[in-house]
């Protein structure tokens, strides 16, 4: 199935502008329901995976909002301002300026790696919802800081600290380390009532499929595992992302219907 891209500009309710593309069958009669990706930590919507994924949600019949969180890609504002709930605000965001402009309830929310525990987190939080998709998702938001290794300290001492990750540098603020060390998704699992799927690979050196053990026992069912075998945790070759659209089209087919 044929595609087209639009871009959305997306408004905050703190007054921050964020970029987002919306990815879509070419004709409004091939649309059977539409979702949004939350990224993985400090990506972007034109992070490789996120591209590929959202290009085969809608090419079977998905149409797909990626977008970036602030300070990131094309989004304003600094992402060493962020917090935890500067991320849920903007995915909340992300979700309306979507529904705002198709006219279309959200059927999934699609969360990676720290974007999953985001996805979790608003979840819980939006009845209209169908069903949470996470891959590669930690048990807690805070798991994201091993990230920031010896520079964690540089970064409580003095506010802030630019790192590398992913090869890329990003600028890290006191206040989001402050703000992910203590929260857990245990109340958002034990109040999220929508079917959750959550897709992790086995070998994931990241975020250990552990994580993924914790979330399922806690969550309430419906409820489904599905190992990604031989992939790794930031799905990067296509043809695991072709893998993944298709478990999730496959696992939504009901939701959707």
């Amino acid at each position: 199935m044929s595609t087209q891209t639009t871009a959305l500009n997306i408004k905050t309710p703190r007054g921050v502008r964020l970029g987002g593309i919306l990815v879509a069958p070419d004709t409004v009669d091939a649309i059977r329901g539409q979702a949004c990706i939350a990224h993985c930590f400090a990506c972007s919507k034109d992070f490789p995976a996120t591209v590929r994924l959202a290009r085969a949600l809608a090419a079977e019949g998905i149409a797909t909002l990626r977008f970036d969180f602030m300070g990131l890609g094309d989004s304003d504002g600094e992402f060493r301002d962020s917090t935890l709930d500067t991320y849920c605000e903007d995915l909340h965001s992300a979700l309306e300026a979507l529904e705002t402009y198709t006219g279309r309830h959200t059927n999934l929310l699609i969360g990676h790696s720290f974007g999953g525990a985001m996805a979790i987190y608003v979840g819980a939080q939006r009845k209209s919802l169908d069903g949470i998709v996470t891959i590669a998702a930690p048990s807690r938001p805070g798991h994201v800081a091993h990230l920031f290794g010896d520079a964690a300290d540089t970064i409580r001492n003095e506010g802030s600290a630019r790192i590398h990750i992913g090869g890329r540098p990003v600028e890290i603020g006191r206040a989001f380390i402050e703000s992910i060390a203590e929260p857990t998704l245990d109340t958002a699992l034990e109040t999220l009532e929508r079917p959750l799927l959550l897709l992790h690979a086995p070998g994931d050196t990241v975020v250990s499929v552990d994580h993924a053990r914790k979330i399922f026992q806690q969550a309430r069912h419906p409820k489904s595992f599905v190992a990604l075998h031989q992939t790794d945790h930031l799905l990067s070759r296509p043809e695991h992302t072709r893998y993944v659209g298709g478990l999730i089209r496959a696992w939504s087919a009901n939701l959707l219907d």
